[in-house]
């Protein structure tokens, strides 16, 4: 274990109206989150003096935060199968299976994509992208010594599409594009209850839960970070409707949040519904961005897992013939 010291300097740019510091900071620089904002020994400067992070910053305002993380070295690889949807000199597409966790972290050095990753690509692909900075545009990730050739990452229980880049060129212009919103991520849940509309937009501004850090929440448009989840019923059974999600914004645990606020918590969701003995039926279905060097797009496709499909079988074993259920177009996808 080992701490990396950083430093953030900063001034507010213009604002339609006052922001709290942290919103500011955390949505205007790669090297810091909300929760490092908020660790004992982080040390927060406006305008040269002591602030705390809820003080309201205006434009003009030069901010300073001194902060240290902790970080886990010497990873060892290790022989896991992975489901190799794509693989070039840039990147590796995979669909990641639930169960899976993405980097190593306190109390789980084991077992991780990062050590099969470590594992595939050798020494050498760890120490090519350790000192990379590498953030999905809300990822709340560790140092970059624990996850080589991370730019985005799943939940643990959640499976599907996801990509590595292979050396830093590729890790850095992956990484530009999660955080500028030109990707493009489609998943599929299973959620509860019957939908009144077959389509929505579910707009709502996440924060860390106040009462229990391991979960987010909506707030009020002058706290936390935006993120909007777009959503289409494809089919309405009953009791519960398989979703086609378009995320426009990757915040940590959105679709979650977001269609449990709404009133439809994702089935088997231990968090933010009630599991009943489920597995969480969240699956990133596709991702589209562009090759880092191909001059081109690229779109990955995990189809639908077995999971979701002995749900739906279990719970409504006449829906194959269209009873119990009610069907909605397919929207195709564009471009």
């Amino acid at each position: 274990m080992g701490v990396k010291k950083g430093r953030v300097d900063l001034i507010v740019e213009s604002l339609e109206h006052p922001l709290r510091l942290d919103v500011y900071a955390a949505g205007h620089s790669d090297l810091i989150s909300r929760s490092t904002l908020s660790d004992a020994d982080t040390t927060i400067r406006l305008n040269g003096k002591a602030s705390k992070k809820s003080k309201l910053v205006r434009e003009g305002d030069h901010i300073t935060i001194l902060f240290s993380e902790m970080f886990f070295g010497g990873i060892e690889g290790e022989d896991i199968p992975l489901k190799v949807l794509y693989e070039d000199e840039d990147l590796l597409a995979i669909n990641k299976e639930q169960g899976m966790v993405v980097h190593p972290a306190n109390g789980n050095m084991e077992h991780t994509l990062v050590n099969a990753l470590v594992h595939r690509y050798g020494k050498q692909f760890y120490e090519e992208l350790q000192d990379e900075d590498a953030d999905e545009e809300d990822a709340d990730l560790s140092s970059p010594a624990v996850r080589p050739g991370i730019v985005h990452r799943l939940d643990k229980d959640t499976s599907g599409v996801m990509v590595v880049a292979r050396n830093r060129i590729s890790h850095r212009l992956l990484s530009a594009q999660f955080k500028d919103r030109t990707t493009k991520k489609i998943y599929i849940a299973l959620a509860k209850g019957v939908f009144k509309q077959k389509q929505g937009i579910i707009e709502k501004h996440l924060k860390r839960d106040p009462k229990d850090r391991k979960k987010f929440t909506t707030c009020a448009d002058t706290e936390g970070r935006y993120a909007k989840t777009e959503y289409q019923v494809l089919r309405q059974y009953r009791g519960f409707a398989l979703l086609r999600i378009t995320l426009h914004t990757g915040r940590t645990h959105q679709i979650r949040v977001h269609l449990s606020k709404d009133g439809h918590p994702i089935i088997g969701d231990p968090i933010y519904g009630n599991t009943e003995g489920e597995t969480l039926m969240l699956h990133a279905l596709l991702l589209e961005l562009d090759s880092p060097s191909k001059g081109r797009r690229l779109r990955f496709i995990a189809a639908m897992p077995e999971r979701f499909r002995s749900y739906i079988r279990s719970t409504h074993p006449l829906s194959s013939s269209g009873a119990r259920s009610q069907s909605y177009p397919t929207a195709r996808d564009r471009g």
